[in-house]
């Protein structure tokens, strides 16, 4: 699981306050790092779109610390040294196993083989 996916997920089980579910917490038995070619562009269009504090403290629990600085510089689209450590976090950094914590429910999500499995049951929906 890429932290850009991480950074997307929440839980949905029944009864949460709204906006509950996010962000899940992630305890990784393994983490691996694997080369992605660099787009600058495409990262810079997803900065407006993440969550910030989520996303550092991922980075932060699988072992990168340090890599995103507090807030986005304001001018990030021309810094290219911000756009590849973001770059390094979100595509590169895979959780290949371990568990996401709902941090409302105390529900445990497997992630196994890289894919997060957030599915219900019945009564959970």
């Amino acid at each position: 699981m890429k932290l850009l996916t991480h950074n997307l997920l929440s839980s949905h089980v029944r009864g949460l306050r709204p906006g509950g579910g996010f962000p899940l917490r992630i305890e990784a038995s393994e983490v691996r790092v694997r080369p992605v070619p660099f787009n600058g562009a495409f990262v810079a269009r997803l900065v407006p779109r993440l969550r910030w504090a989520a996303l550092r403290e991922a980075a932060e629990t699988v072992g990168h610390p340090g890599e995103l600085p507090p807030e986005p510089p304001p001018q990030y689209e021309a810094d290219e040294e911000f756009l590849r450590r973001l770059h390094h976090v979100l595509l590169e950094v895979e959780v290949q196993e371990g568990t996401l914590l709902c941090p409302d429910s105390g529900r445990r999500f497997p992630i196994a083989g890289g894919v997060p499995n957030l599915l219900l049951g019945h009564g959970d929906a």
